[in-house]
């Protein structure tokens, strides 16, 4: 009797505990927001945070959306469509990411995709605690290749479903710079990695999304910088090793969306394409790589959309959304 006693004060305490911890996200609307403190790594401390939106009519059903590199969650639109759709919405800002920095941290540093593990962990638990039933996984870009990583490697878990936006499934190199430079750095990168590696490239892919230039989107740019900076042999070691899983043994045994643009940008083009092409990666090897993730695999070619598809003009993501909802509902989902 003590020891039942003893486990429902836990419960108890633990879930005022929790909840006081929320906090009103940036967004508004409804959303909040949750540190997670994680164990220290090789910089010191690591958190990651939680945010979340309800849904008035979820059914047990829940989304956990993962951002990719230099990028965070803001695309309250998205999270939305889903809460109106009765979703549970959540999404995660990965340790260095975002919400989740913390002062003197190296931004986006990283030595191995599977330290997101946890903070994709703990995301889930909460939506357990929560009471999501079915659970539906979306990445975008290197959140992609990171959620298809955890797949690849964790079947048994409430994830019915694995939603992929531009996943980043390989390097948009020359074949020379993927044959040789990347192999090189990755092996530098054992002893020394932290050696800088630029990345090269302007602000046009983010004159694309601003609402302040040619989108019609708002975000922090202390978060999501308008260029992309240089990464360390760390980050291109961590990134590489997690593509080759996915390129030589994939097993992901849920159904899969498969989602690109239908262009890359090349050099050459004018800067009038940055608005409906795939201004980050080669579309043809998203394509390539991810039908062969899984048995079931769903690709949507989506024409006229940007590297992140759901920032895209409304013309683009107006019918996306429709395609995403009908396939989650053909997937029982």
């Amino acid at each position: 009797m003590r020891q039942i006693i003893s486990t429902l004060l836990f419960v108890l305490l633990g879930s005022v505990t929790s909840f006081a911890q929320w906090r009103p996200d940036v967004l508004g609307d409804g959303y909040e927001m949750r540190y997670v403190d994680q164990p220290d790594d090789y910089s010191g401390k690591v958190r990651c945070t939680i945010v979340r939106k309800l849904s008035d009519c979820s059914s047990g059903k829940g989304v956990l959306y993962v951002h990719g590199f230099n990028d965070y969650f803001f695309q309250a639109e998205m999270g939305d469509r889903f809460v109106d759709s009765c979703y549970n919405f959540y999404a995660v800002d990965l340790r260095k990411y975002g919400r989740s920095i913390i002062a003197g941290q190296k931004m986006f540093q990283v030595r191995d995709m599977k330290e997101y593990f946890a903070d994709i962990d703990s995301a889930l638990a909460q939506m357990k605690r929560d009471g999501n039933r079915e659970i539906v996984l979306m990445g975008h870009s290197t959140g992609g290749l990171t959620t298809s990583l955890y797949m690849n490697e964790n079947p048994d878990t409430l994830i019915r479903a694995l939603i992929l936006n531009s996943p980043f499934l390989d390097w948009n190199q020359t074949k020379f710079q993927e044959k040789f430079l990347i192999p090189m750095v990755r092996g530098v990168a054992r002893l020394f990695p932290d050696v800088s590696i630029p990345q090269g490239g302007g602000d046009h892919y983010a004159r694309s999304l601003l609402a302040d230039y040619d989108g019609e989107w708002h975000y922090d740019t202390s978060w999501k910088l308008a260029v992309s900076p240089n990464v360390d042999s760390g980050w291109i070691r961590a990134i590489d090793a997690a593509q080759s899983v996915i390129q030589d043994d994939p097993d992901i045994r849920v159904p899969i969306l498969l989602m690109h643009s239908d262009r890359s940008f090349k050099n050459g083009d004018p800067d009038s394409m940055y608005l409906c092409t795939d201004a980050v990666l080669d579309v043809e090897d998203i394509s390539k790589y991810g039908r062969r993730l899984g048995p079931v695999v769903t690709e949507v070619t989506v024409y006229g959309g940007l590297h992140d598809l759901v920032l895209s003009g409304k013309g683009v993501r107006e019918p996306l959304y429709d395609y995403i909802f009908k396939w989650l509902d053909r997937q029982g989902l």
